[in-house]
């Protein structure tokens, strides 16, 4: 970062500077609290969307769905904590008697845990929550959400792509919403070799929370959930 004052520039040293070698240990022990608290959940899915959506919109409405069909055969249901459609996935999860849990983040708005949490960890890193949504995922369930929401989207399909992480289903709930975002990703990504036509395989554009029910029930068949007992 830096300070432009007439013809000279000014670098300021980010606060943490000096104590990095701290910082590194606060990160570490955010790494510790994480797998400790998730290593004897069931498989778990990650539902992503609005916080900002509310009880009676469709996107809440689906969550709440989707959660408590999935959590009620035996699978964890795993969102960032938070209001809208976090708040209705992890109450669906409680309502389908499965584990709900809550990967909150410290923010300065938004972003109180909701009070449908079984687990709740907070994390003051992004990058280390993301690791915990990816490692304990068999899939991603994307509803309507905006910058946060896309950034999580995206770093999944990234790692996927590049074989950093097992692949897993990404589904995106809502064609009116996402419709758009799909055929540019195949109009401009596709169509200009930025991507490859297999890696379109990753991501499934669906439009009501039956398909993901489906699908994922798909997935679980066979699972011996004892393992995480």
């Amino acid at each position: 970062m830096e300070e432009k004052k007439g013809n000279s520039t000014r670098y300021l040293i980010d606060d943490f500077t000096i104590q990095e070698s701290w910082r590194l240990f606060k990160i570490l022990s955010e790494f510790v609290d994480g797998f400790d608290n998730l290593a004897d959940i069931s498989p778990g899915v990650c539902i992503y969307g609005s916080a900002r959506a509310k009880e009676g919109d469709k996107a809440y409405s689906d969550a709440r769905n989707i959660a408590k069909a999935l959590s009620s055969g035996g699978c964890s249901v795993i969102t960032g904590g938070g209001s809208g459609v976090m708040e209705a996935a992890n109450r669906g999860a409680q309502e389908g008697g499965g584990l709900s849990v809550g990967l909150n983040i410290d923010l300065p708005f938004e972003q109180d845990p909701n009070p449908y949490i079984d687990r709740l960890i907070t994390f003051r890193y992004f990058f280390v929550r993301k690791v915990m949504f990816m490692k304990y995922s068999i899939a991603f369930v994307i509803l309507p959400g905006g910058f946060g929401t896309m950034d999580e989207f995206f770093e999944a399909l990234t790692l996927i792509q590049t074989h950093k992480i097992a692949p897993f289903p990404v589904y995106l709930v809502g064609k009116d919403y996402y419709g758009g975002l799909v055929d540019w990703i195949n109009n401009k990504m596709l169509a200009e070799g930025k991507i490859l036509p297999e890696e379109l395989n990753i991501l499934r554009l669906v439009d009501s929370g039956e398909e993901v029910i489906e699908g994922v029930s798909k997935l679980l068949e066979g699972v011996d959930f004892r393992q995480w007992m």
